[in-house]
């Protein structure tokens, strides 16, 4: 199995557009030794030719540009991408749709509450139809496995997660299983099994014996503290409120990833505040003693 990270921040990338935070104008001053990362999202394959998108950041366009295998150039109209998978319908995983679609009809497998989600509240589903069709609705239901013919030697598993629907949500504040799924991919030849989950707001014990039965774990990283962005100045909703599970403190994400016995361990998603981010601060230096790595943009993994 081939997983390319195309992005690795969490919405609104990073340096933020905006924002002035510690990271963001250490960043562009020069004085924070960081990379710069466009908004999270990954493509898994079985043979580097054929891909599988899973979600569609809003910096889509610069991620497909960046990985010479999306434009193989076998045709007058050509694309790598052979079906799209969503894991919500949060702004930051499902814009870059908009993007593409000069290339539809994309098919897209996405539970039941996402594609309500992207019909109704933010309806990009009517939307594109007018663009070659548009969007083929593949149905996801958590906890059973499917295959997308593009990618015949990887089984995809999905399993809901305690997380949030989008801020534009019709249900928003009334979480309904499907919002938010994590996926085991596994390779049907290699015997490689991937966990990913960008957005994880509690790992229950059930959770972690999925997650311990991965060779790789890509998890979510957005912040180091729950009150980070009350910290930093920047906004008012804790990491729980928003769906995200933080790294620091008494059951937090450090704390299940230690007591896993995974090769890699990975975090995705990371938002503009989170210290890690800053390639000097004791915070990434205490990934490294843990045996945790930081995603980035152009990461490549084989399973």
């Amino acid at each position: 199995m081939h997983i390319q990270v195309l992005g690795s921040a969490a919405g609104g990338g990073f340096p933020q557009w905006n924002c002035n935070c510690a990271n963001c104008a250490g960043f562009r001053a020069g004085t924070l030794r960081a990379t710069a990362r466009t908004q999270s999202s990954i493509a898994l394959s079985d043979d580097g030719v054929h891909w599988v998108l899973c979600n569609a950041s809003p910096d889509i366009r610069a991620q497909l540009a960046a990985f010479a295998p999306m434009q193989p150039n076998r045709a007058l109209r050509d694309t790598g991408i052979s079906a799209i998978v969503l894991l919500d319908s949060q702004i930051d995983h499902t814009t870059g749709l908009l993007s593409l679609r000069e290339g539809c009809p994309h098919e897209v497998w996405c539970t039941d509450m996402v594609h309500e989600d992207l019909t109704q509240g933010f309806p990009l589903f009517r939307m594109l139809t007018h663009w070659n069709g548009g969007l083929t609705h593949r149905g996801i239901v958590p906890g059973q496995p499917f295959v997308i013919a593009a990618c015949p030697r990887l089984r995809f598993t999905p399993f809901a997660l305690r997380s949030a629907a989008p801020p534009y949500s019709p249900h928003r504040g009334d979480p309904h299983p499907g919002d938010n799924i994590g996926l085991v991919v596994d390779d049907l030849d290699t015997g490689g099994r991937l966990f990913y989950a960008p957005g994880l707001g509690e790992a229950d014990d059930e959770l972690r014996q999925i997650m311990a039965s991965a060779h790789c774990l890509l998890v979510d990283g957005t912040l180091w503290h729950d009150d980070e962005m009350q910290r930093c100045g920047v906004g008012t909703r804790t990491g729980k409120e928003m769906g995200h599970l933080a790294q620091h403190g008494h059951g937090g994400m450090l704390d299940v990833l230690d007591a896993l016995n995974v090769q890699r361990k990975i975090l995705i998603h990371i938002n503009n505040t989170n210290p890690i981010l800053d390639e000097d601060s004791p915070e990434r230096a205490e990934l490294q003693r843990r045996g945790i790595d930081v995603a980035w943009d152009g990461m490549g993994i084989t399973l």
